[in-house]
């Protein structure tokens, strides 16, 4: 029941995210993100994520942007060393994010300025793993094999399916003290949808038909939690510092579960009714832009998610060395009255442990190349175009042998090792109009 019980924490803790960011935050909310990634300076629409005291520097007006990203990725785990099966076994996922839209609104009056958002801020796909996961095949395999079943006579059949969407309605005020300085309060409610379902069943070779190890679950999750929002900017000269800090929002999952094989036993922890905590770290961003030439501008940036203060399912946040730092560049250049070209630049370096790394849910530190367009339609019109895609760098994960169930690959007291690899790829179109 032990061995069951871990099999399906496993399941229920899947991770999605293709879009950039932290663990749990997707920091591309505008297309514009995607063409030039270092946004934090923005003096434009985008600001309401980005750059939110930037808005009071906007012209007096009403502003309003709608947005289309589209996102692509790809899991792979070469899982070797365990001594029930032989060689690499290789398992992919992919998770997909076809179409994914966002709102931005602004209304500037004098000092003032009144904006807000509607944009998926976590999460943003679904993912598949037609053929299971190495912990799944280990730990059945480990549990047969300790009841004198040897893989000779069964074969595993296993699937998980996963989605997760944090949804994200943001309404802010910013207000220009001076020529020099803005400041920025807001906040953000953010609903979580979530939802998994996965199988594993062990059948005998024998007959083909004899069930050895069942498992079955289909839950869903929702819940929500507020996010307060402060920000400053200032201008001087050529000079723009965007400075915003997300606080972190407490948030509880609940289970509204469909099927569970066994809730009031192993599984229930995944019961109708239970709560997880999946807290959303608190967010520092820093933006600084210079001004060549009125033509040419560029920005360098920073972020830091506080993840190790978020809750997670199991306290697993502590596991982790330190949150998550990302250093951004990027560049704009109005080739033409009708034109403006960008690209930029991302590193992104999570404070990732062993521990911490499991199969449904992995992270590998990465960076990310982006570039794009503004087409300038008109004074009040204009179009971004942006593409970026993410570079990971493999984690290897080793476990050595112990002999103990419980511990060891996959709590199975063997020997095990997992290479986690990703890629992503994110498309993104956004239209800005200024009435």
């Amino acid at each position: 029941m032990r061995r069951l019980s871990l099999f399906v924490a496993f399941l229920a803790t899947v991770s999605i995210s293709t879009f950039a960011g932290g663990i749990l935050t997707n920091t591309n909310q505008h297309a514009a993100f995607n063409r030039m990634l270092a946004r934090g300076a923005s003096i434009a629409l985008d600001g309401v994520y980005s750059n939110p005291a930037g808005l009071a520097f906007l012209e007096d007006g009403t502003y309003f942007s709608l947005n289309i990203q589209s996102a692509f990725q790809t899991r792979v785990i070469h899982a070797s060393d365990f001594p029930l099966w032989q060689g690499t076994r290789k398992y992919k996922g992919t998770a997909s994010a076809p179409i994914i839209p966002s709102i931005q609104a602004a209304y500037k009056k004098g000092d003032w300025t009144i904006s807000g958002s509607f944009a998926v801020t976590g999460g943003g796909g679904k993912a598949s793993f037609d053929d299971g996961l190495p912990m799944f095949d280990s730990k059945v395999m480990a549990g047969l094999a300790a009841m004198g079943v040897t893989p000779d006579k069964y074969s595993i059949n296993s699937a998980m399916d996963g989605k997760q969407y944090i949804y994200g309605l943001q309404l802010g005020l910013s207000y220009k003290i001076n020529d020099i300085l803005s400041v920025f309060a807001g906040g953000r409610m953010n609903y979580v949808n979530s939802g998994y379902e996965g199988y594993l069943f062990a059948i005998s070779k024998a007959d083909n038909e004899t069930v050895l190890y069942p498992i079955e679950l289909d839950v869903d999750q929702t819940g929500w939690g507020i996010t307060p929002i402060i920000g400053a900017d200032v201008k001087f000269g050529k000079f723009n510092l965007g400075l915003k800090y997300e606080f972190m929002t407490n948030l509880n999952i609940e289970n509204k579960t469909k099927k569970n094989s066994d809730p009031e036993g192993a599984l229930a922890d995944y019961a109708h009714g239970v709560n997880t905590p999946n807290d959303i770290p608190a967010l520092l961003t820093a933006g600084l832009g210079y001004e060549f030439l009125p033509n040419l501008r560029a920005t360098i940036e920073y972020h830091y998610f506080f993840d190790k203060d978020a809750g997670m399912a199991n306290n697993k946040q502590k596991k982790l060395k330190s949150g998550t730092s990302e250093y951004l560049a990027g560049i704009e250049w109005d080739v033409h009255k009708y034109i403006t070209l960008s690209a930029g630049y991302q590193n992104t370096n999570y404070g990732l442990s062993d521990d911490f790394q499991s199969d449904t849910s992995f992270y590998c530190d990465s960076y990310s190349v982006g570039f794009g367009a503004v087409i300038n339609f008109s004074p009040k019109v204009k179009l971004n175009v942006g593409y970026f895609w993410t570079d990971y760098e493999d984690y290897t994960k080793s476990v050595a042998a112990t002999g103990t169930p419980g511990t060891g690959y996959n709590g199975t007291g063997l020997s095990g090792k997992d290479i986690y690899s990703r890629t992503n790829k994110v498309f993104g179109v956004g239209i800005d109009y200024k009435f």
